[in-house]
């Protein structure tokens, strides 16, 4: 009866604040804390590798570094930029590029999550990858008479039935850092036909949070608001991403360069529920682990059930993700852990999976 109640509530929210997120700058997050219920990697390590420093075009050292011995010339499309921020676009993603190291913006971006509402689950400084916990958006609920009347008693009733987390990501350039921002969203559904218990399933990545909470990012990195809405509205061509097979084996194929490619291919594994544990760029390989993406784990989400054949309690699966440019296209094919291709269903699965997010 609880969750009927809850739900029946929710309808009526969503029937009273159908408006967009996004409308009158909307967002308003409430961090779930600590509540067990509440997905944490299970098996997240740090590798002793850390490419979170890789300067695209070879290996680099720390002497190279510091002599600035690196070059990856890029070809940007629809870029925006003031001062030392700026943003590009390549379809529905974006990102922000600064002319700062990952060491200066690392304190800023996490203290920029956890003044938007949030906690911080993975902190791995060494990888450059943050993320935040499972939070609501308590923007979407409304502002009626009743609410703002009763406060506090009516919102420990009212829910939105949907949850997001985002994770953010720095690599270092030449110049800066590129720093990405990925979302993942839950909502939560009804499992039978009574409809008296409910489960929560992943819904769709939302670019325009992505695109707003980079925005607010730009803001804290020293870009006014008026500046960071004008940098956000710049539109560019979408890239098309289509599956095909190389011989025996499933890949995406990619009518862009690599350094974009590149980029891309990331943002679109942190979306769809890949952790990435490592990556060289100079390679073209993002190390990726399995993990779904359920804040209860009572049961898998839909791309849990991507490998469905590995018994619950199992490790989850790890690959290696190549990305491969010749020219204007690139290749992106799946690896086992050990380097071999993948010719698997498993892998047919996660390149439609990718070429899906990049359209």
């Amino acid at each position: 009866m609880k969750n009927l109640s809850r739900l029946a509530l929710l309808a009526l929210v969503a029937s009273l604040a159908a408006c967009s997120v996004l409308e009158s700058d909307k967002i308003d997050y409430k961090s779930a804390g600590k509540a067990p219920t509440l997905e944490v990697p299970p098996d997240l390590s740090q590798l002793s590798r850390d490419n979170r420093y890789a300067i695209p075009g070879g290996a680099v050292t720390a002497n190279a570094y510091q002599a600035g011995i690196a070059n990856a010339p890029g070809v940007p499309t629809a870029v925006s930029n003031l001062g030392d921020v700026r943003m590009e676009r390549s379809g529905t993603q974006r990102w922000i590029v600064v002319n700062r190291t990952p060491d200066q913006l690392w304190d800023p971006v996490k203290d920029f999550w956890q003044e938007s509402g949030f906690l911080l689950t993975t902190d791995q400084r060494n990888l450059g990858i943050m993320e935040t916990d499972w939070a609501e958006n308590r923007a979407k609920l409304p502002q009626d008479i009743i609410r703002g009347t009763l406060g506090k008693l009516v919102d420990s009733v009212y829910s939105t039935g949907e949850l997001d987390r985002f994770r953010t990501r720095l690599e270092r350039t030449p110049n800066g850092t590129e720093i990405f921002i990925s979302h993942r969203g839950m909502q939560e559904v009804y499992n039978n036909s009574r409809q008296d218990q409910t489960v929560w399933q992943p819904r769709p990545s939302d670019p325009e949070l992505e695109t707003e909470f980079l925005r607010r990012l730009m803001v804290k990195l020293g870009v006014s608001q008026e500046q960071s809405k004008i940098l956000a509205a710049t539109t560019a061509a979408t890239k098309t991403a289509t599956v095909a097979k190389v011989g025996n084996q499933p890949v995406v194929q990619i009518s862009e360069g690599f350094e974009r490619a590149w980029r891309r291919v990331g943002l679109a594994l942190d979306r769809t529920g890949f952790t990435v544990e490592d990556r060289d760029r100079s390679a073209g390989l993002y190390y990726v682990r399995y993990v779904t993406p359920n804040p209860d784990k009572k049961e898998p989400g839909f791309f849990g059930k991507l490998f469905s054949s590995s018994p619950k309690d199992e490790a989850p699966i790890k690959f290696r993700i190549s990305v491969k440019g010749q020219g204007e296209a690139t290749t992106v094919s799946v690896l086992d852990a050990a380097g071999a291709p993948e010719t698997s269903a498993n892998a047919e699965r996660i390149v439609k999976v990718i070429a899906d997010d990049l359209k």
